[in-house]
């Protein structure tokens, strides 16, 4: 299955500390690279959050952000109210006592054990984090299918073309060296000293062996059964066309160089054309 480089998914999940926040992005990159922001809670889980990506995710720069939002209505801390009401009645003692003491609200709660940091179930939310990742993850994944899904169809539109213009000039070809043997054999009938026949002949063929692209086309065919073949295949295909690409780009070449005739001529430039715009697309393929 084809798969994008780019995508994006994100989720949420309740948990009884909080609601926990999960956003997965990537954009290309040569291989992968995955940049991680957690909540202090969660920092542990780094290492296997790395992993677990790595599991599913062959290519591409990714940004993954884990985070926890406080319960509504509360800011994460617990206010404990007998030891509050304990230090109320010593200062409104204390008062009675000393008329001229102040005591200050703020300076209440700063006292230890009336502000208490809610308790947190650092294993339980782990597990409930990685039960996210993996959802977020089947989203993320199940987009950079559907996006790589829109890069095959471009991509196999173009090998088909690919294939069509390779066909086109390997029926061109006996015309083509038909008329350049005819051409040649004009020349040197008009040269002024005779030529052997022997002669004219070894001539001509090695002329037209110099014009004969059959290898290069039967190259050009074999790569493009080879890149159907690929574009099928259940796994991370970006490098192994990449690669192809290059071999579809060295035969447009010879193509070009021995061409003769402004039909093939054509024919390997639309070649060239083509194979930049699968180019294009692939850089995208994770």
């Amino acid at each position: 299955m084809i798969r994008s480089m780019t995508a994006f998914a994100s989720g949420e999940r309740a948990t009884p500390w909080g609601t926990l926040g999960c956003e997965l992005r990537s954009v290309n990159h040569r291989f992968l690279e995955v940049g991680v922001r957690l909540h202090d809670e969660l920092r542990s889980l780094e290492p296997m959050l790395r992993e677990r990506i790595a599991s599913r995710i062959a290519r591409g720069k990714l940004d993954l952000t884990l985070r926890l939002r406080s319960p509504e209505g509360t800011n994460g801390l617990q206010l404990d109210p007998t030891r509050l009401r304990e230090l109320s009645e010593l200062a409104i003692d204390m008062a009675a006592r000393f008329p001229g003491l102040h005591t200050d609200f703020t300076q209440l709660l700063q006292f230890p054990g009336v502000l208490q940091a809610q308790t947190t179930d650092a294993a339980a939310l782990q597990e409930q984090a990685l039960v996210l990742l993996d959802e977020v993850l089947d989203e993320f994944v199940a987009s950079r299918e559907r996006e790589g899904g829109k890069l095959a169809t471009v991509i196999i539109e173009r090998v088909d073309a690919i294939a069509r213009i390779a066909t086109e000039v390997r029926a061109l070809m006996p015309t083509i060296r038909t008329g350049q043997r005819l051409k040649l054999e004009t020349r040197l009938s008009e040269l002024s000293q005779p030529i052997e026949p022997g002669r004219l002949e070894q001539e001509l063929v090695l002329w037209l062996q110099k014009l004969d692209v059959e290898e290069e086309l039967d190259r050009l065919e074999s790569h493009v059964s080879e890149a159907r073949r690929v574009l099928k295949l259940k796994e991370a295909v970006g490098r192994r066309l990449d690669f192809l690409l290059q071999e579809f780009n060295r035969e447009a070449n010879t193509l070009g160089s021995k061409s003769v005739d402004a039909r093939s001529s054509a024919a390997a430039v639309e070649l060239k054309v083509l194979i930049d715009q699968v180019r294009e697309q692939i850089q995208n393929i994770e």
